[in-house]
C-alpha cells in the first residue's frame, strides 16, 4: 500500500453540495476519518432553492431503484421524507400515463414505488441528515480550481475561498480521495488533462426539448391522488410535446410541459394552460382548469443528454473519483437523473468499504457507469427517434428495437406481465437487456390481453372529488 494511503485518519474531499455531492460523502464516511464538502455557494437552512440548481424549479421523482438506493445508504431517509411531505406513488396504481401506445392501466397489484416532492424539499431532507454525521463538514463560498498529484494518483484540490472583502484567497487542501460532484459545469475534463491524461470520449444528444414549470394550489388533497403524464410520440409529424403534474407537499401540483422546437412553451403564464391543451390529451389541461397557479412559469433549455465516458479512459488517477452530472446528464423529461445519483453513490459506498486500497478509484468509476448506462440506454433510446434531435440519429438496429419496444408498450396497455417487465426497466431495478427474455418476448408476440382504454382511468372516488370541484366552480 503506497505511503500517501497508508496514514490515518484518511481524508476526503467533496466537491460540490449537491444531491450527488450529499450522497458521496455519505458513500465513503465509514472509510475515513473526514468528509470535507467544498461548495461555491451557501447552502439554505431549510427547503429553500439552493444556487445552482435551475432545474430544481421543475418536477423530480425517485424511481423505485433510486428509493431503494437512497434508503440503503441513509437507513430511514424515505420515512423522512414521507412524514416531511414527499408522496408515495405505488407504480402503476397511482398513474395516469398516456403512452404513444395508449392509455396504461392502474394494476391494483403495485411491483413498484415512486417518491414524489419538489426538489428543494428532497435535497433539504437529505443535506439534513447529511450534515449531521460526525465527520461531515461543508465549506461554503468556495471552488475548487484544480487538482493536485499527477496522472497516477489525486492527492488533493486547489481551493479558492471568498474573504470578507472583494478578494479571495487560494489553498491547498489535501486529500485521500477527491469526488468531482460539480455537476454539469464540472472542470474535470480540462483537469485532467492538465495531469496528462487525454483522450477522453463523450456524448452529447440533444431533443432540444424546452421545459416550462410551475406550481400550482391543487384543488384536491394531494394524499394518494396519482402521477398525470402525456408523453411525446416521435412518430407523429408535429414538434413533440409532453407534460406532467406530480403531487407534491403542501397539497400541490409541480407542472411540467415540454415542447420540442417549433413547439415549444414560453414564460408567458397566460399561455401555460392552452399549450397544455396542445398536447395530445387534454387531461393535464382539463385539471389545470380546476387548479390555481402559485407560482410563475419557469423556462430551461438545459435538457440535452450529455456524458463523459470516465470508465473507458485508458489510465485513471487513484484517488481521483466522478459521481452523478459530471459524468452524466439526461433529458429529465424521463425521471432518471436522481435515481441514477443514488444508485452511484450506493455502488462507491459497496466498494469503498474494502478501504482505500489501490485501484478503487477506477473500480468504482466502472461501478458508477453501470447505472449511467441504464438511464442512457433509455433516454437516448427514445430521444433519438425525435426529428429535432441533433448529435445522434437513429440507425437499423435502433428502429428495430424502438418498433420492438414499442409493441412491449401497446401489450403494457393490457397486460400485466408485460407492464412490470416494462417498469423493471425504467425503475432502474432490472437491466434493458431484461426485456428480451423468452417470456417477455412471448408477452410481445401475443400482444396486449385486455382491450385498450379509451380514456384517462380515474378512480370512481378521484371523479367524484373533481366533480364536486367543478360543482362549486
Amino acid at each position: 500500500m503506497s505511503e500517501a494511503i497508508r496514514h490515518r485518519p484518511a481524508r476526503a474531499v467533496v466537491i460540490g453540495g449537491s444531491m450527488a455531492g450529499m450522497l458521496a460523502a455519505v458513500a465513503v464516511k465509514d472509510q475515513v476519518g473526514s468528509v470535507e464538502i467544498i461548495e461555491s455557494g451557501d447552502l439554505p437552512e431549510g427547503p429553500e432553492p439552493r444556487v445552482g440548481v435551475p432545474q430544481a424549479v421543475h418536477i423530480h421523482l425517485l424511481q423505485s431503484g433510486g428509493v431503494d438506493a437512497l434508503e440503503e445508504l441513509l437507513p430511514g431517509v424515505v420515512d423522512q421524507l414521507a412524514v416531511a411531505g414527499a408522496h408515495r406513488i405505488p407504480v402503476t396504481t397511482n398513474m395516469v400515463i398516456y403512452s404513444p401506445e395508449g392509455w396504461y392501466r392502474r394494476w391494483q397489484r403495485a411491483t413498484h414505488r415512486l417518491l414524489t416532492a419538489s426538489r428543494d424539499l428532497t435535497d433539504h431532507v437529505i443535506r439534513e441528515r447529511v450534515l449531521k454525521e460526525p465527520h461531515v463538514s461543508v465549506r461554503t463560498r468556495a471552488r475548487a480550481v484544480g487538482l493536485l498529484g499527477d496522472g497516477r494518483r489525486v492527492t488533493g484540490v486547489r481551493v479558492r475561498t471568498a474573504g470578507e472583502g472583494a478578494g479571495e484567497h487560494e489553498s491547498e487542501l489535501r486529500a485521500d480521495l477527491v469526488i468531482d460532484a460539480s455537476g454539469r459545469a464540472s472542470r474535470l475534463p480540462h483537469w485532467l488533462a492538465e495531469l496528462g491524461i487525454g483522450g477522453l470520449a463523450g456524448d452529447r444528444v440533444d431533443s432540444g426539448l424546452v421545459y416550462a414549470s410551475r406550481m400550482y394550489r391543487a384543488p384536491v388533497p394531494t394524499h394518494g391522488w396519482p402521477v398525470v403524464s402525456v408523453n411525446a410520440d416521435p412518430r407523429l409529424p408535429e414538434p413533440a410535446r409532453a407534460g406532467g403534474i406530480l403531487p407534491i407537499e403542501g397539497d400541490r401540483w409541480h407542472v411540467s410541459l415540454m415542447g420540442a422546437p417549433g413547439g415549444q412553451p414560453t414564460r408567458d403564464a397566460d399561455a401555460f394552460e392552452p399549450f397544455a391543451r396542445t398536447l395530445r390529451h387534454p387531461v393535464i389541461a382539463d385539471l389545470l382548469a380546476l387548479a390555481e397557479p402559485l407560482t410563475d412559469v419557469s423556462i430551461t433549455h438545459s435538457t440535452a443528454n450529455r456524458r463523459h465516458y470516465y470508465e473507458r479512459l485508458a489510465s485513471w488517477p487513484d484517488g481521483l473519483v466522478a459521481l452523478g452530472d459530471s459524468v452524466a446528464a439526461f433529458n429529465p423529461v424521463y425521471g432518471q437523473g436522481l435515481s441514477v445519483i443514488a444508485r452511484g453513490a450506493l455502488a462507491l459506498r459497496d466498494l469503498a468499504r474494502g478501504g482505500l486500497v489501490p485501484g478503487l478509484s477506477r473500480r468504482a468509476q466502472r461501478a458508477i457507469a453501470r447505472p449511467v448506462e441504464a438511464a442512457w440506454a433509455l433516454t437516448v433510446g427514445q430521444d433519438i427517434h425525435f426529428a429535432t434531435t441533433t448529435g445522434r440519429h437513429p440507425h437499423f438496429a435502433d428502429r428495430l428495437l424502438q418498433r420492438y419496444v414499442s409493441r412491449l408498450s401497446r401489450t403494457a396497455t393490457g397486460s400485466f406481465r408485460t407492464a412490470t417487465a416494462l417498469t423493471d426497466v425504467l425503475t432502474l431495478q432490472a437491466p434493458p437487456t431484461s426485456l428480451v427474455r423468452p417470456g417477455v418476448l412471448l408477452s410481445a408476440l401475443l400482444g396486449p390481453l385486455r382491450p385498450q382504454l379509451e380514456g384517462p382511468q380515474f378512480t370512481p372516488r378521484e371523479l367524484e372529488l373533481l366533480d364536486g370541484v367543478r360543482a362549486r366552480s
